[in-house]
């Protein structure tokens, strides 16, 4: 009992959709739940190794020397600390393990269901289009008739009136004559048809929807096979060997043993079970031919003078086609390039259709090829005969050999084996990205050296102070300014903060603002992130223990001592983490004059006080909230791991003190819809290739980078020096390879964004080839407005009804076809920037 045999109706279809989407819920309420367990695990954890702690604690141990009732204690605190490191360890181990797998495999089912749907509606266009077809020919048919009914009563009527002889008789009879054979050829034509399309329907309905359940069936199995095992892993991290846990465990691993992936949709199969799909009968309509004197019959062609140039002109045609089908079928490489052991097949149906496609046209073709041979072959036997016999039975079971050739082959396309191995490739995890952050003692953690290692003898950046370590070395700094020691992080928002603590210990000292009040915060990572405010007591500061006239030595203290900062958190302060290199000081920039403004705030032109070099500013409200604040962070934390003349320089940040600001290269050309602008009437052809080849440069790096734009306009690009461009303004940009829109599309730029971005959320680097697409014919219109005339709504409903804009004047014939591959509908067939780049480049040297 599996899919292929037993869920081939429109009813089990729904119902296969409806599981897949409880199975989806099911996999979502477990990583919810397991995330809940985590947290509280870890909670439970804590608050027994602050126990153990204080049971350590003895007081008065000097009287109880040699007592063994003291020992006995000991012994039994240490083992009460040991459980609470495993219990934190399981937890640990569920969160990076079983969570991670989970969420994986949701992922995972996701995708299989939107493909399986996908299949599933071409599937039934096809069972649609060949009874359209049908239903066209038929139509056809009967037109045809009632001419040839019609011209054959005038020329009746006549040839009794005038006799034999006469002008008018001779018209009508030529009438006659054209009628009638029109009708013969589109009888001939029917019945081809007919035999053709039931060819293809056998193949749909025996081959490609069985196979495509079958498929279902294994990864569903797949599904159930990996469900299982993270059932396991949450029943083997659950397990903490007291006798009630282990009477538990028992109890979890009895029920995941009754998990069986091959019976796990039996019942589900036995209450949907439908029959299979009935085929659809092509039958010839023998009305048709009640009034043809005889001479058309049913499923029978009509070989006749009328027929027989036709059909043989016919018959080397149709010989032509089906040669070039059959050497087509013998050459693979009309197939898909993927590799027929991979997993990654299993849901990619491209090449069964294609084969499904190409041996449905040689069948057809072969079909039609033997029956017309078979009709004129009969005319050694009669002169003129009055019809082939092509009768369904016949043409299926007469003659062997040719069933033999219409036996459909075992390309072993759906084996388990390759389901299971994609499966692998399928869930492996995306490149990562280059991060750069501090490890102990202020030395440098990073994952690769990235942009960051680079030197850019073009651009002075900020000289990195001096690093200071947490010494005992401070008496002459006890009311010193904070912004002095390369632990204070200054404003920085409390995500920043917890994205720069990672390990156990660390910690960092940063200035936040609550109830208008200025506060001082202790952040640390330690059983996940805590944070903690500087108390003040009469000029001295404290956490819980004792005070100190200044807060670097509360801090200094915290960190030596290795005491936790309060007893019931149990925090210990081990590493101190370091000011990042690109963090600034906000007294080394010095804002000279205003020259723009931002969604964050205003922009501004500045001057660096240690090199005297003129910087570009992006300031950011106080008043935001710090949610908004990380937001505005976002472009500076995008751009300072990139390095590319095409793409703008990051100098640093400051948030040591409001306002937050992001320092970037002063490109002094401005946007480069201003420039073109203001230059239309001198800027050249030349130019304008150099400046797509430009931004196309930029963007190749950063698709290299797996940064996604999400707002490449002419408006984002700025002009340098000798009129290079540079790829700018990261506000909305995302490290990501795919991303998915969680908090609504406002502010987004309909008029350059890609169809899929706006219908369904969906971000890609090809939606960064669409925008490309429009600033190309941004750049060639020398800043015109796209869609000019179009509301946001009126130029969205024209591009998905196939409108594109035409070319402006003047514009390289092969790039407004460039134009039109970024505007291609789906993603897939756009080029990447790499081969964008290839072609500008071509044809900016050919344009020298």
């Amino acid at each position: 009992m599996g899919f292929s045999a037993s869920l081939q109706g429109q009813a089990s279809h729904e119902a296969l959709l409806g599981r897949q989407d409880a199975e989806i819920k099911l996999l979502e309420t477990m990583k919810r739940c397991l995330t809940m367990k985590v947290k509280s695990d870890r909670e439970y954890a804590s608050t027994i190794s602050a126990l153990a702690t204080q049971g350590k604690k003895i007081e008065r141990n000097e009287d109880l020397v040699g007592s063994l009732i003291a020992q006995s204690w000991r012994d039994i605190m240490d083992s009460v600390d040991q459980m609470a490191k495993l219990i934190k360890q399981q937890a640990d181990s569920v969160e990076t393990i079983v969570v991670e797998h989970i969420a994986v495999l949701c992922s995972d089912r996701r995708r299989a269901r939107k493909l399986y749907q996908e299949e599933q509606t071409w599937l039934n266009n096809q069972f649609q289009q060949l009874t359209e077809d049908v239903a066209r020919k038929k139509l056809e048919y009967q037109k045809n008739l009632e001419l040839y009914k019609l011209m054959r009563s005038r020329f009746e009527e006549h040839y009794v009136k005038s006799g034999r002889v006469g002008r008018k008789v001779d018209e009508v009879r030529e009438k006659y004559q054209k009628a009638c054979r029109k009708l013969h050829l589109t009888h001939n034509e029917y019945v081809l048809l007919l035999g053709a399309v039931t060819e293809c329907e056998h193949d749909l309905r025996t081959c490609y929807l069985p196979s495509l359940l079958h498929r279902q069936q294994a990864i569903h199995q797949e599904l159930v096979t990996s469900w299982k095992a993270i059932l396991q892993d949450i029943v083997k991290y659950s397990d903490f060997t007291t006798d009630k846990f282990q009477e538990m465990h028992l109890r979890m691993q009895k029920a995941v043993d009754l998990v069986k992936p091959v019976e796990e949709y039996r019942d589900f199969i036995g209450k949907h079970r439908t029959r299979p799909v009935s085929p659809i009968r092509f039958t010839f309509d023998e009305n048709l031919v009640d009034d043809t004197s005889g001479k058309l019959l049913p499923n029978k062609l009509t070989v006749d003078n009328l027929t027989i140039d036709w059909l043989r002109n016919r018959l080397t045609e149709l010989e032509t086609s089906l040669k070039a089908t059959q050497q087509n079928r013998q050459n693979p490489q009309h197939l898909s390039e993927n590799n027929s052991d991979s997993k990654a097949s299993i849901l990619d149906y491209t090449r069964e259709r294609e084969e499904l496609r190409l041996r449905c046209q040689e069948k057809k073709l072969q079909r039609q090829v033997d029956v017309i041979r078979a009709a004129l072959n009969e005319l050694g036997c009669e002169e003129l005969p009055l019809g082939y016999d092509l009768t369904m039975e016949s043409s299926f079971t007469d003659s062997p050999a040719m069933n033999k050739k219409r036996t459909m082959p075992d390309i072993g396309l759906f084996t388990l084996r390759r389901n299971q191995r994609f499966m692998t490739v399928f869930k492996s995890p995306f490149k990562s990205l280059p991060m750069i952050n501090y490890t102990t003692h202020g030395t440098i953690r990073s994952s690769s050296e990235g942009p960051a290692s680079k030197t850019d003898n073009t651009l002075p950046v900020a000289p990195l102070r001096g690093i200071s370590q947490l010494t005992s070395n401070q008496k002459g700094n006890v009311n010193g300014d904070l912004t002095d020691e390369e632990w204070f992080h200054g404003v920085l928002p409390r995500e920043e903060v917890v994205r720069l603590l990672v390990n156990e210990g660390d910690f960092l000292v940063r200035e936040t603002t609550r109830n208008d009040e200025c506060q001082i915060v202790l952040s640390v990572c330690w059983d996940g992130h805590k944070h903690f405010i500087v108390q003040t007591t009469e000029g001295h500061y404290r956490f819980e223990g004792p005070t100190f006239p200044s807060i670097q030595e509360l801090i200094r203290h915290q960190w030596l001592s290795g005491s936790p900062v309060t007893s019931r958190s149990g925090t210990i302060l081990k590493t101190p983490i370091l000011r990042e290199r690109w963090e600034l000081n906000n007294d080394d920039v010095v804002l000279l004059e205003k020259i723009g403004r931002g969604n964050f705030g205003d922009v501004y032109k500045a001057q660096l006080k240690t090199c005297k070099t003129e910087v570009a500013v992006k300031t950011c409200k106080v008043t935001l909230p710090d949610e908004q604040k990380r937001k505005f962070l976002q472009e500076g934390r995008i751009l300072k791991q990139y390095d590319h003349p095409n793409v703008v320089k990051l100098i640093g940040i400051c948030v040591q003190k409001q306002p937050i600001m992001i320092v970037m290269e002063l490109v002094p050309g401005g946007s480069l819809l201003t420039y073109l602008r203001k230059n239309a009437s001198s800027i050249m052809q030349q130019e304008q290739l150099r400046m797509c080849k430009d931004a196309a440069a930029g963007m190749r790096y950063l698709e290299s980078k797996y940064c996604i734009h999400r707002d490449l306009a002419a408006r984002n690009c700025l002009v340098g020096y000798e009129s290079i461009v540079k790829i700018s303004d990261f506000g909305m940009s995302r490290e990501e390879e795919e991303y998915t829109v969680s908090d609504g599309m406002k502010q987004i730029p309909i008029k350059w964004t890609a169809p899929e971005a706006l219908n369904f959320g969906k971000y890609t680097s090809l939606c960064d080839v669409w925008s490309y697409g429009v600033l190309m014919w941004e750049i060639f219109s020398k800043g015109g407005n796209p869609y000019s005339g179009m509301s946001n709504s009126q130029a969205r409903e024209k591009i998905d009804s196939g409108y594109r804009m035409p070319a402006p004047e003047n514009t390289p014939e092969e790039i407004y076809r460039l134009m039109l591959r970024c505007w291609e509908y789906e993603p897939e067939k756009r080029p990447h920037f790499d081969q964008i780049y290839t072609v500008v480049e071509t044809l900016s040297q050919a344009y020298l």
